[in-house]
This record gives structure tokens, C-alpha cells and sequence, in this order.
């Protein structure tokens, strides 16, 4: 039977950057599930007798969430539900399975690379037919009736048994019950050259691969010692834990500070890579080489050509505002266009959707194309092998290279977390404030060539998003970018991107932090961090 039950709103759930994000404990309030899933579901049109995606990272109140939302789904009148077995869809292979099988949508539960387990975090989202996330005019009609909804739908039918492949029914609603590797893995095989990946396997590469006890675990042993000979041992971490082992799931130097270890000792492999939380994030080192996220995404669209399904080119690259601007020399230099949006991959979709954009990423280790509409570490990791199966070099030698070709763009973020909301808003209106006079000010011995709050014109819809972070440009073309994170669920991160270009090959091999030192100096200096947050370091460098 279906019940109409009676609820009232809660404060506060409003969509961030990629859905909604709190601790666990906000989550198993009774209704708090179901009050945000009917919103969603009230948002929507033309959904009855259609598919609908469910899955998630694994995390803690993952299958309790997911029989909700099955349940739910099935008294709103979908017509079919598929759930990936044991609740596990990583978020680009969710994207996946919802284009492939050309559902409605798709609830995604996860909270991407932050913490898991009873306190830790949980998250939801929807993404919409065309595998992205959903659009700013959804999730704010989805915010709007969090705010007046007095009742929810749900099916009273017993839970679905999530472990075992196959057919079920709620209701009138079909659940099938997937594996959830199967339409990921024959993507990738479509993309990339398998066939010489074995053949790098089976010369001696060797690889380590950190899950982190998250969600491409069962990805990456199915692709990687599965599908392309990798040996037994390649994936660590490969079994998905509600709480991550006790570990932060975020694929950075910090949290994978073992594997960054190991590439930079004598026992090195040749590649090492993790993945993070809900598997759309990716950490790329070399033996002896770490390749930032935005380095790797200009470096990947530079080689793209090299993977089957790039042997065309692609049409255009896409980063957001914080990523350095690598990738826009690369897209130069190939006589294509470059993009520059707002953080948050649903920015991209419209781009990949209208052929503009084939490779998008984003400086927080997300990388991915056109073949989902989400970033995808996995993909990201298949592609820098593919490219060192084909150019038989390693990772340093073809990251100088690409230096000495398009020069270096040194760069670096300084993350402040969980930071006092009040303070963190007071710093970002004080800089709002002081905007209009900074131009020609010298602070720290740079001058100020301009400065804004960027704000996005949508190429292709036209609309317009405002306030998505503060810019100062200095007249030596070096520039420093003040945001808030939408990811975190306690207090605020604020997040300091500081970046300068170098074109003289001589001066690739600095230190990063040493050779952005005085703009290090300034970007705290100039908004009084320590003086605003009590903060006088950041808790994170990447």
C-alpha cells in the first residue's frame, strides 16, 4: 500500500554545489530522507512509467537511504528503478548507467570525498536524463518546496534485497537489481586502447592503485587486474567500507600522503593513482613526479588523440574559474576554444551537450568528457595510461615535455576548513567591498592590474551566474582567487587558489610553495586572513 504521510519542512536544505551535504545524524532525523526526495520528486514533470537511476558511494546510511528512495519512487509512479547491486553506483559510473539505458534521472546518494561513517557525512543529489547534475533552475525549485512541503509519498512494501542481482517489484515498479561495473567497464573499453594497456601491464609496468576503501574498488579490480592484466595486488583498498577504514576519501596529497610516499622512494612503481569517496575524483603521480589536477587536465587533452575514442581531436576544453589556465594554452595551441565556468560539474554540461567541449576538469582532482556527464577518476587514470602505453615514456619525462612545450603554470591551493561561517562571509563582502579600488595598489611588492568577482555567461542557454569567487590579477600575469566551498557540511571552507605562469624552461624545476612565495605572502596579507578567521596556515596545501 502507499501512504500519504504528514511532515513538515526543515530548515536548511538547500542544494550545494552537487546536492545536498550534512552529517548522518541530520539525515536519519525522521523525514529528513523522505521530506528531500518528495521536494525532488515535486520538482520534477512527466516522470510517471519512466526510469529512474539509484545508487551510491557505500557510505554509512547508504542502503538505509536507498530503500527510501526505491520506496518512494515506486508511490510517485515510476516505472522502473535501477539500482546498482548492494547500493553501490560510483557517481560517474551512475551517469553512465542513466545514459545508457536512457532513464528520467537518477538519485545519487553520496557525500563525494568527505568523511564517512555515524558521524561522519551523507549527501543526495539528482541528476537529470542527460547524466549531470541537476541545473541551478531545478535545484532551486527543489529548495523552494523543502520549504512548504506538508506530506510525502512511500510504498509500505518490505525492502528490496540489494545483494542479489535481478527482478523485483514495488507496486506497480519494476527494481532490477544491476551489477554495477558491467555498462561502466564496456564504456571504457569503447574509449580506450585495452589492447596496448595489456600489452604495458605485460612489460613489466607497475602500478598501485588506492581506492580508498571507497567506491571504484570493485571498479578498478574488475578493469584493472580483470579486463587489462594488471597483477594481483595492483588495487589496495579495493573493498568499499561505510566509514572509508577511518579514512578521509579524498584522493590529495594530505589523505593519500602514503601512496605520494611510495612514488617518491626507490621502490616506486611507475604510476601511482587513487580515486576518491564516490569515484569521480583522481590522483595522478609518476615515479618521483606528482602531476596537479590542472596539469593533468591540460596534459590529457594535450595526448587525447592517443585513446580511441579521441582519435578525431576534441572540440573544445572546458576547466573552472579556480583551475589554472594550462589547459586554455593547450586549446591554443590545437586552434580550438576554451571555456572557463563556475566550480561545480553540472557548469559543464550544457558545453558537452552542445558539442562545444570534449575534456573538462576541475583544479579539486576532478577530471573527465563528454562520455559521462560527470568527472570520472577512473576514466582520468585509464587515460594517462593509455597515453604511457602509447608514448612509452614515464610520467616526469612527459610532464617536462609538456612544460618545455607550453610552459609551466605553477600553481597551488591553500584550503582554510571549517572555518566560522560569519567570518568567512565577513572576508569574502570585505573583499566584494574593496574591488573597484584595488586596480594599481601594490601590495607586497606586486601591483594590482584588475580585480572582480566572476561571474558566467551560459554560452549556449544564455543565463547568468554571479558571485562564484573573488579574482586579483597582477601586471606580472600571475593572479590569486578567494571562494567558499559548497562541499563541506561544518562551518566554511574557504579555499585560496595562487597561480603564476612560467614560460622559461630554466626555472620548471622549482619548488612549487617556493616559487610562489611572496604571492603565498600576499594572499593572506591582502584579505587579513589571520585577523578575520584567528587562521594564520591553511589546514591543506595542494
Amino acid at each position: 500500500m502507499i501512504r500519504t504521510v504528514a511532515t513538515t519542512p526543515f530548515d536548511g536544505q538547500k542544494p550545494g554545489t552537487s546536492g545536498l551535504r550534512k552529517k548522518v545524524p541530520v539525515f536519519q532525523q525522521p523525514n529528513y530522507v523522505e521530506n528531500f526526495v518528495q521536494s525532488v520528486f515535486d520538482s520534477l514533470e512527466s516522470y510517471e512509467g519512466e526510469t529512474l537511476v539509484v545508487g551510491g558511494d557505500g557510505r554509512y546510511f547508504n542502503r538505509e537511504a536507498i530503500q527510501k528512495v526505491i520506496k518512494m519512487a515506486a508511490a510517485a509512479g515510476f516505472g522502473r528503478v535501477l539500482v546498482g547491486k548492494g547500493g553501490i553506483l560510483s557517481t560517474p559510473a551512475a551517469s553512465c548507467v542513466i545514459r545508457k539505458h536512457e532513464a528520467f534521472g537518477g538519485i545519487v546518494l553520496s557525500a563525494s570525498h568527505n568523511p564517512g561513517g555515524p558521524h561522519g557525512d551523507f549527501g543526495i543529489k539528482y541528476n537529470i536524463g542527460n547524466g549531470g547534475p541537476a541545473p541551478e533552475r531545478i535545484t532551486d525549485a527543489i529548495f523552494e518546496r523543502t520549504k512548504t512541503i506538508t506530506e510525502y509519498k512511500i510504498s509500505d512494501a518490505d525492502d528490496i534485497d540489494l545483494d542479489v542481482v535481478g527482478i523485483a517489484r514495488i507496486e506497480d515498479m519494476v527494481v532490477d537489481v544491476i551489477d554495477p561495473v558491467e555498462d561502466y567497464a564496456e564504456l571504457m573499453g569503447s574509449l580506450f586502447d585495452f589492447g596496448a594497456i595489456r600489452d604495458l601491464f605485460a612489460s613489466g609496468f607497475a602500478m598501485r592503485f588506492d581506492a580508498m576503501s571507497a567506491v571504484t574498488g570493485p571498479y578498478a579490480k574488475a578493469i584493472l587486474e580483470g579486463e587489462l592484466g594488471a597483477p594481483d595486488g595492483t588495487v589496495i583498498n579495493f573493498v568499499p567500507l561505510p566509514d572509508f577504514g577511518g579514512h578521509h576519501p579524498d584522493p590529495n596529497l594530505v589523505h593519500a600522503k602514503d601512496l605520494y610516499d611510495l612514488l617518491m622512494s626507490d621502490k616506486a612503481p611507475d604510476l601511482g593513482a587513487a580515486s576518491d569517496g564516490d569515484g569521480d575524483r583522481n590522483l595522478i603521480i609518476g615515479r618521483g613526479q606528482f602531476v596537479t589536477p590542472s596539469d593533468s587536465l591540460a596534459m590529457i587533452a594535450a595526448n587525447a588523440h592517443l585513446a580511441p575514442g579521441y582519435k578525431t581531436g576534441i572540440a573544445g576544453i572546458a576547466r573552472s574559474m579556480p583551475t589554472s589556465g594550462a589547459a586554455d594554452r593547450v586549446a591554443e595551441k590545437l586552434g580550438i576554444k576554451s571555456y572557463e565556468t563556475p566550480t561545480g560539474w553540472k557548469f559543464f554540461g550544457n558545453l558537452l551537450d552542445a558539442g562545444l567541449a570534449t575534456v573538462c576538469g576541475e583544479e579539486s582532482a576532478g577530471t573527465g568528457s563528454s562520455h559521462v556527464r560527470e568527472k570520472d577518476g577512473l576514466w582520468a587514470v585509464l587515460m594517462w595510461l593509455n597515453i604511457l602505453a602509447a608514448r612509452r615514456q614515464g610520467v616526469a619525462e612527459i610532464v617536462r615535455e609538456h612544460w618545455a612545450t607550453y610552459g609551466r603554470n605553477y600553481y597551488t591551493r591553500h584550503d582554510y576548513e571549517e572555518v566560522d561561517s560569519a567570518a568567512a562571509d565577513g572576508l569574502m563582502a570585505d573583499l566584494r567591498g574593496r574591488l573597484d579600488g584595488l586596480a594599481g595598489t601594490t601590495v607586497g611588492g606586486l601591483t594590482v592590474e584588475k580585480a572582480d568577482d566572476f561571474a558566467y555567461h551560459d554560452p549556449v542557454d544564455g543565463s547568468v551566474t554571479t558571485k562564484q569567487g573573488v579574482r586579483v590579477f597582477f601586471t606580472d600575469g600571475s593572479r590569486i582567487v578567494y571562494r567558499l566551498s559548497g562541499t563541506g557540511t561544518a562551518g566554511a571552507t574557504l579555499r585560496v587558489y595562487i597561480e603564476r605562469f612560467e614560460p622559461d624552461a630554466g626555472k620548471h624545476a622549482l619548488e612549487t610553495q617556493a616559487a610562489l612565495a611572496d604571492l603565498i605572502a600576499v594572499s593572506r596579507s591582502l584579505p587579513d586572513i589571520e585577523g578575520r578567521t584567528g587562521r594564520s596556515a591553511p589546514d591543506v596545501i595542494t
